[in-house]
């Protein structure tokens, strides 16, 4: 049995990471009798001067409803230098946490975090130092879980500015676009635009045109609808071309929405306004699902340690906490299936996708 493990959340934050370190700690300290020790800024925390903080009950009293990460968190750090557009990992930082982590007296790592982060914890796992990783990504886009911590508050979110939008774009007689977060996947544009009546959705998976999408809009017209609401993934991207990044380097995402809005200006003639969700969908406190997501996983995740589980994640699957390895939860991200049951439901219920090919079928009918 560990006497005394550390904590960390890495890659951006998502509602209920405070759930998930306050079951941590309430499971440690309270079911297995071990000390636990925060590690701030994720695992840059332990380089240098390590910036720790001791968690007890007390300290975890009152984080369940809050968003953020008491911890603190980082996008990018020392552990992973890109090479030729493949992550590596520096022996060198590894070897100085390992280092402090040995001073520290912590014994094992629970690591909150993304596909980025998880792939970091498992080279400390290949070193020898035990690790439990739990999943953290609120475009639920890791395979290996159904259901991430953040997805259902995200889908909230997203959901409650289409309501929004759906009154001020009717009044108006407007095209409304939101962009949600979506980097690969589409998952968070999807459930809110089914969840929230959009008319048209484009998301990573599915190619578009702006052909199908201003055949929709004028189709809508012609119905009597003088109106349309868009959800659009940050990452979606027009057939034949690639996604559009808000800086130089290309690294960061982000204008999808408001070239979507300027293209059907220039289409259909029809005034368009866009609206940038952003880290709205971060922020704030998560829901009740997610906050017992998180409790899930935090408890699990201690209990897997305690019985000596290593190198491995948590993860929900049919509606049971299991653990698979860290190889395996990073390999592989989980993507919208395009012709599974939510994009058949979406168009049986009219909703467009946009698709190539949905132009093409109107055309001809035409």
């Amino acid at each position: 049995m560990y006497k005394q493990i550390g904590i960390l959340t890495g890659g951006g934050d998502a509602p209920g990471l405070n759930a998930v370190i306050r079951a941590v700690v309430r499971t440690a300290v309270g079911e297995y009798g071990m000390k636990c020790i925060g590690i701030e800024d994720s695992f840059d925390g332990i380089l240098g001067e390590p910036h720790t903080m001791t968690l007890t009950q007390k300290t975890v009293s009152g984080i369940l409803p809050r968003g953020g990460t008491i911890l603190g968190t980082r996008n990018r750090g020392s552990f992973v230098k890109m090479v030729e557009g493949k992550p590596t990992f520096p022996d060198i930082p590894i070897g100085e946490a390992l280092a402090n982590l040995d001073i520290l007296g912590i014994e094992a790592l629970v690591v909150l975090g993304g596909e980025g982060t998880l792939a970091i914890a498992e080279q400390f796992h290949k070193r020898g130092f035990p690790v439990i990783g739990v999943p953290k990504t609120i475009d639920n886009d890791l395979a290996a879980t159904e259901l991430t911590f953040g997805f259902m508050t995200a889908i909230d979110i997203a959901t409650e500015a289409l309501d929004r939008l759906h009154t001020t774009a009717a009044s108006h007689d407007r095209v409304m676009v939101l962009e949600v977060m979506g980097r690969n996947t589409g998952w968070i544009a999807l459930n809110a635009g089914l969840a929230g009546s959009a008319d048209i959705i484009l998301i990573p998976e599915i190619p578009f045109s702006f052909e199908s999408v201003a055949q929709k809009v004028f189709a809508r017209e012609k119905s009597g609808s003088r109106f349309t609401n868009i959800v659009v993934a940050e990452g979606a991207k027009e057939a034949g071309k690639g996604e559009i990044y808000s800086d130089a380097e290309g690294l960061r995402l982000g204008g999808i929405g408001d070239h979507v809005r300027h293209r059907i200006e220039e289409l259909t003639g029809k005034e368009s306004r866009c609206v940038v969700l952003g880290h709205l969908q971060r922020g704030g406190s998560p829901n009740a699902f997610d906050r017992m997501l998180g409790t899930n996983f935090g408890a699990c995740a201690v209990r897997a340690l305690a019985e000596g589980e290593t190198g491995k994640m948590v993860a929900l699957q049919a509606g049971t906490i299991i653990t698979v390895p860290l190889s395996e939860a990073c390999a592989n991200i989980k993507t919208v299936p395009v012709a599974g049951q939510l994009v058949r439901t979406a168009r049986d219920i009219g909703i467009s996708f946009a698709a190539a090919e949905e132009a093409k079928a109107v055309s001809k009918k035409n």
